[in-house]
């Protein structure tokens, strides 16, 4: 009986999608929908005004269609360490970024502190 049940629980008990995607884009579509729901809760307007719906555009992207989406991604989600893997390198790649972009500010407050050429207006 115990045996049985292991066996069970292995299974996916989700069938594979038809239109399976790999891994890696599953992967940039988390990213993806992390990166735009993250702007739309600071700037919801500057994807208003771009006439971005969060949805639509990932689908347009990837060349999906919702249950194609859909279907992925119950399909990852139903084996776990799968999905933690997905959501742990989308979560380095943001912090990464995170990391230049925090490097990038440190690097222009610096050059402004030191160097007053730059805020000041030039004589010619």
């Amino acid at each position: 009986m115990i045996t049985i049940v292991l066996v069970s629980c292995s299974e996916r008990p989700i069938p594979k999608p038809e239109n399976l995607l790999s891994r890696e884009v599953m992967e940039e579509i988390v990213y993806d929908l992390a990166v735009l729901q993250a702007a739309e809760s600071h700037k919801p307007q500057v994807l208003t005004d771009n006439k971005i719906e969060i949805k639509q555009f990932i689908y347009k992207k990837y060349n999906i269609d919702s249950l194609t989406y859909f279907q992925n991604y119950k399909y990852y989600a139903s084996d776990i360490k799968a999905f933690k893997k997905i959501y742990k390198h989308v979560n380095e790649r943001i912090q990464n970024q995170k990391n230049a972009i925090d490097t990038l500010i440190v690097g222009k407050k610096i050059q402004k502190t030191t160097d007053p050429s730059i805020n000041t207006p030039q004589i010619k």
